[in-house]
């Protein structure tokens, strides 16, 4: 592996990406489904762009197509090659960061092949019982990501969620909800403990929705605070409830701190049994 790649690998593994942090989700932005995208993006690195702790990389594919990939900062050479893994397409996307609009842009947080996790095998597991083997292929398809791909989250590398489903952050500033029990998202980090067990309110945009998970549906909300470099940025919410798109939400629900659902999945914060009393 070159050494971009290295570097790429340590920081996807120790910062925990996912993916990206800089960006703004307007509500008219189309987004493509993991199903919908290439399996993966490869071409020559033609252009970079640093910000905020992130990469933009224009790549030329063979036939001469030009692709923007963004992915967490590191250090490509011009002329090398690159292939990454695509886990959200958007379009017309604009940067405030950048003063820029990209008309199509991909976002990854993997390198094509790059190992992130051991197998079993290799750690010399003996297996694990059938409720950790569900939640863990529950969690897989909340990332959209392959069994390859998932990555435990050590002690020492906690995160507001399991290591793959960190959602870029997203340039938006949503007002925060009204009532006594309401908190912006920054602040469910910051109180977690405190607040653990406890009925709270929050409001905040829809960045990423998936259905029917474990007889759940999983929501990623973002209201424009919290830290990316400490993926306080995005809040992971389940609820019975569906949604239409990209949308501007209220839900009240249950906060769980240090939420070990096993398997090596843990939230340092979670939304639970959530109620979507307002969506825009």
């Amino acid at each position: 592996m070159n050494t971009s790649g290295r570097s790429f690998g340590l920081l996807a593994k120790h910062s925990l990406v996912f993916v990206i942090s800089i960006f703004i989700f307007s509500f008219n932005t189309p987004i493509s489904q993991a199903d919908e995208l290439p399996a993966t993006i490869s071409g020559q690195v033609t252009q970079t762009i640093n910000a905020a702790g992130y990469t933009y990389v224009m790549l030329t594919s063979a036939d001469q197509t030009q692709i923007w990939v963004a992915i967490p900062k590191t250090t490509l050479e011009a002329g090398s090659q690159l292939s990454v893994i695509p886990e959200m397409e958007m379009k017309d996307f604009h940067s405030k960061t950048l003063s820029r609009t990209f008309p199509v842009i991909y976002f990854a947080s993997q390198l094509r092949g790059e190992p992130t996790a051991e197998s079993a095998e290799s750690r010399g597991d003996s297996g694990s019982n059938s409720a950790e083997d569900s939640f863990a292929a529950a969690v897989r398809a909340e990332q959209n990501t392959q069994a390859p791909q998932a990555q435990p989250i050590e002690p020492s590398q906690q995160s507001g969620g399991s290591q793959g489903a960190i959602v870029p952050f997203n340039e938006i500033e949503v007002e925060k909800a009204a009532g006594p029990n309401s908190y912006r998202v920054g602040e469910l980090f910051t109180k977690a403990e405190s607040l653990d067990g406890q009925r709270v309110r929050v409001r905040g945009q829809v960045v990423k929705f998936n259905a029917n998970i474990m007889g759940r549906n999983w929501l990623h909300i973002q209201d424009g605070s919290g830290d990316p470099l400490n993926n306080t940025h995005d809040l992971v919410a389940t609820t019975s409830e569906t949604i239409n798109g990209p949308a501007v939400i209220t839900i009240e629900g249950v906060i769980s701190a240090n939420k070990d659902f096993g398997a090596g999945y843990k939230y340092v914060v979670i939304l639970e049994k959530g109620s979507i009393i307002e969506n825009k």
